[in-house]
């Protein structure tokens, strides 16, 4: 049986409404698998276009075994490049984020243009052609600042995403937003263990004091309904009575979803005591409190609206066993720290739920590595986000893995 046939198997050995093979999660063919028919193919969340206000600013990543650079070009332009010198191969971006005039590798100063072209190669003789040379393009779109890059041939059709998500996410004028802070997070599991547990709040009550001062989960939150909740309901008629599209919207296949939440009682934002971390507000829709947006798009982020400033998750693989989590906090341009928000008091919740989130699933990671792993069965109360995202996973994966 070749790789490709024996992930296949592996992944049909899953029992409904039950968690993954212990292999699924640790198995360096299944990761490699996992690079290829998802992560090599699927739209990736790269970060924010006003993370690269000017021409010449770019920011870099890594989608499985490709290395990207995001660029600003002159024309205002954002472009997506493999990040790989044409000449031996070097990244020509070594730096996570920068600002340059032009893109120069700096292993034999080969010197490329914002658009990505050849402009100038020492020593190469007077056959060599320059316009052969240019960095090679990878697809990149944009929706609301959201960067998405694809390194697949042929991309997937973005419009059906760009087209649901974007009514959701206007009414937050991230355009005009900043970013307030960066936490950059390995975590020591699988990426599917990383989604899993955002996927479902089971464990929020012994594990997030902090979130739960604020969050609370209802099926909406785990894509399964929630139009008979009439609290729920009250709060998507009241927030779109104001124009923010609110109502649970979600893709045939369930690879993405927005829909907004009430929070608790008297809370508005993720703080300590519930209310503004930011003294000035995204929206301009006058509503006082509309609570949370949520949207996930699989496999790579998951994301929170609220009134006074949103949080982009950005997930990346970095082996069978080791994920980088992404957390940005973005705030009106115009805030300043100090005056319109403090950082301890805007980043205190998610900083302390992401580092316990960290814990789950780096404890998850090592006992489904253990022989005597065998999988549970998900709650029909409590984890319905979770077997929607594994469903997702195997759904597409078979299909793929079948081509």
């Amino acid at each position: 049986m070749d790789k490709k046939a024996a992930v296949l198997d592996l992944i049909r050995q899953r029992k409904t409404r039950h968690a993954l093979p212990r292999a699924v999660y640790s198995d360096p063919d299944v990761y490699r698998q996992d690079l290829e028919q998802l992560w090599h193919r699927e739209w990736i969340f790269a970060g924010h276009t006003f993370e690269l206000e000017k021409p010449g600013q770019y920011l870099t990543l890594q989608i499985g075994d490709y290395p990207i650079a995001v660029v600003r070009g002159a024309d205002g332009q954002v472009r997506a490049f493999h990040n790989a010198c044409r000449h031996r191969g070097s990244k020509v971006c070594t730096e996570s984020s920068g600002k340059v005039a032009k893109l120069v590798c700096p292993y034999h100063k080969w010197v490329f243009g914002l658009d990505g072209k050849l402009l100038f190669a020492g020593n190469m003789g007077p056959e060599f052609n320059p316009a052969e040379y240019g960095l090679k393009p990878a697809h990149c779109e944009v929706v609301n600042t959201y960067i998405y890059v694809c390194v697949a041939d042929k991309a997937p059709d973005f419009s059906r995403f760009r087209d649901a998500v974007s009514p959701f996410v206007t009414p937050h004028n991230l355009e005009d937003c900043k970013v307030a802070f960066e936490s950059n997070l390995v975590e020591r599991g699988n990426w599917k263990l990383v989604f899993e547990n955002n996927r479902e709040c089971y464990h929020c009550d012994g594990t997030h004091p902090e979130l739960l001062n604020s969050f609370v989960e209802n099926l909406s939150v785990a894509g399964v309904g929630g139009g008979d909740d009439p609290e729920l309901t009250e709060h998507w008629n009241r927030c779109e009575a104001s124009g923010l599209p609110s109502r649970l919207v979600m893709d045939d296949d369930g690879q993405y979803r927005m829909t907004r939440i009430p929070l608790s009682a008297n809370a508005v934002s993720y703080t300590m005591d519930g209310q503004p971390a930011v003294a000035r507000r995204l929206d301009r829709s006058g509503e006082p409190n509309i609570g949370a947006l949520l949207y996930f798009n699989y496999p790579s982020t998951w994301n929170h609206f609220l009134g006074d400033h949103a949080l982009s998750f950005r997930v990346l693989p970095q082996g069978p066993n080791e994920t980088l989590v992404t957390t940005k906090w973005l705030v009106p341009k115009d805030a300043q720290e100090g005056i319109d928000y403090d950082l301890e008091r805007l980043t205190r919740v998610w900083i302390a739920t992401n580092d316990q989130d960290r814990r789950l699933v780096e404890n998850a990671q090592m006992g489904v590595n253990s022989p005597a792993y065998e999988p549970g069965p998900y709650s029909s109360i409590a984890e319905n986000g979770v077997c929607q995202f594994v469903d997702w996973y195997c759904t597409r994966m078979a299909a793929r893995l079948s081509d």
